[in-house]
């Protein structure tokens, strides 16, 4: 396995780490969003630190406070 990078990822690339099995990037998107609409506590956090909804890429404080509440992608430490 290899370290998962903390910076910044386009939401769909974010999206296809943590589900690369997907037929498409936006339904990996989809699924990872309602991951995150799911987990209230971790949606908190990214509103709490100035998340954009509609904004293309995460930032890494983003991509690190998913990957605190999510665990990293599969395939990666």
């Amino acid at each position: 396995m290899k370290p998962f990078v903390i910076q910044q990822y386009g939401k769909s690339e974010l999206a296809m780490f943590y589900f690369p099995k997907a037929e498409t990037k936006k339904g990996a998107l989809s699924n990872l969003k309602s991951w995150i609409k799911g987990n209230k506590e971790l949606n908190a956090a990214l509103r709490s630190c100035g998340m954009a909804p509609k904004a293309h890429s995460f930032t890494p404080k983003e991509v690190a406070l998913i990957a605190d509440f999510l665990g990293s992608p599969k395939g990666y430490l």
